[in-house]
């Protein structure tokens, strides 16, 4: 049995792992796929899109072996038998498909509007945070399966951390979107950037405060 202090001191590294690495894992994934846009912008619409698809996944490994590495430091401990390169790459497979199937929608939109012309329709505030609450739901589902069958062989019931990554996404992912929603609003590029920034930061203390009450339990009942 885990003593008190000894689960706070694993909860508040997992918080602090999550925190640091998601600020710096997608503070570096929006940057360059904010650059990227803006230097591919005059391409034909086909181009642009499917490079922008292909810049987003790549950069979302970037942000899960950040993510990743900063999780095996903060549960290793406690997990010695799991090892860095087993969960580097759950990590970042779980990262990839998650990347494809979040970007693939509006890359498929882009390419349709494209074809025929239309103009893009803009979705009102509200709507963009309930869509990014649902796309947070399946993102943590995609995201924990790979650490899943990781966490399984090491620890009974882990079956508990795909549903708590999909809990902690629902809530975390509005946050991403209203952080990025605020950091176009023309502010200047100081404030942009510690806007940004201080949002990510929250968002992987609370997606990592959430899950992390879950790694607390498996603790107990590793194998």
């Amino acid at each position: 049995m885990m003593h008190q202090d000894t689960r706070i001191t694993l909860w508040g590294r997992w918080v602090a792992a999550n925190a640091v690495g998601e600020m710096l894992g997608l503070g570096t994934t929006l940057a360059a796929i904010a650059l990227a846009s803006s230097r591919l912008e005059g391409l034909p619409g086909a181009g642009y899109a499917l490079l922008m698809l292909l810049l987003a996944v790549a950069s979302g490994g970037l942000e899960a072996t950040l993510v990743g590495l900063a999780q095996w430091w903060a549960m290793h401990p406690w997990f010695p038998t799991i090892t860095r390169r087993a969960w580097w790459v759950a990590t970042v497979a779980g990262a990839l498909v998650a990347y494809l199937l979040g970007y693939l929608p509006s890359t498929l939109m882009s390419l349709g509007e494209d074809a025929s012309q239309a103009p893009a329709v803009e979705l009102p505030p509200w709507l963009v945070l309930l869509l990014a609450a649902g796309l947070g739901l399946v993102a943590g589902a995609v995201l924990s399966f790979a650490q899943w069958l990781v966490l399984r062989k090491h620890a009974a019931r882990a079956g508990w951390w795909v549903p708590a990554h999909m809990l902690a996404w629902l809530i975390g992912m509005p946050i991403i979107f209203w952080g990025i929603d605020l950091a176009q609003a023309g502010r200047p590029l100081a404030q942009t950037v510690g806007l940004l920034a201080g949002c990510l930061l929250l968002t992987g203390a609370v997606v990592g405060a959430i899950h992390g009450m879950v790694l607390v339990v498996l603790v107990s009942r590793r194998r």
